[in-house]
């Protein structure tokens, strides 16, 4: 995989892969504010849609915080997300949380560098892949990378963890 393109500004997701020796492609698509949707990425990638994993932050009936990484087209299945972490219970935070813990916004939330680390998730999916695509730090970037690499690189835990929607009713702030 080659690195960032020219004109295309590292963010410091890429710096810290770049620190850490792992190989990444930076891939720009272009921003819909109106629509943030996974989907939308993947489809101005034409990329499959389970290939484009959405980053989630919840928080635990401890107050914890936790991370889980699911394919875009799928939603957290909460209970799943609290047996994986050792939780009773676990929820989405608030939107207006996001920022102020993790550094970064909706549409734009990386898995990687974020103001401090948390346990973090991924879907067992992501393994099906040579290469998945997640936030790069910011809304317009995506990084394209080994799941292998990046699951081993933030020390997730690969568990069964999302479930396709309509299978429960379960709430998404991607």
């Amino acid at each position: 995989m080659a690195k960032a393109e020219k004109n295309i500004t590292k963010t410091n997701v890429a710096r810290l892969l770049d620190k850490a020796k792992i190989p990444y492609e930076l891939v720009p698509y272009p921003v819909d504010e109106n629509n943030l949707a996974a989907q939308h990425i993947a489809d101005s990638l034409g990329e499959d849609i389970n290939r484009v994993f959405k980053t989630l932050v919840l928080q635990a009936d401890n107050r914890q915080h936790l991370v889980c990484v699911v394919p875009g087209n799928t939603e957290i299945d909460l209970k799943k997300a609290a047996k994986a972490s050792g939780h009773k219970k676990v929820e989405m935070i608030p939107m207006k949380e996001l920022l102020p813990l993790t550094g970064y916004i909706r549409g734009g939330c990386s898995p990687i560098g974020m103001k401090k680390p948390f346990a973090t998730f991924f879907h067992s999916s992501a393994l099906d892949f040579d290469s998945i695509y997640v936030s790069a730090g910011q809304r317009g970037l995506q990084l394209m990378i080994n799941p292998q690499a990046l699951i081993d690189y933030v020390k997730a835990v690969v568990a069964d963890i999302a479930t396709l929607p309509n299978d429960n009713n379960n709430d998404n702030n991607e």
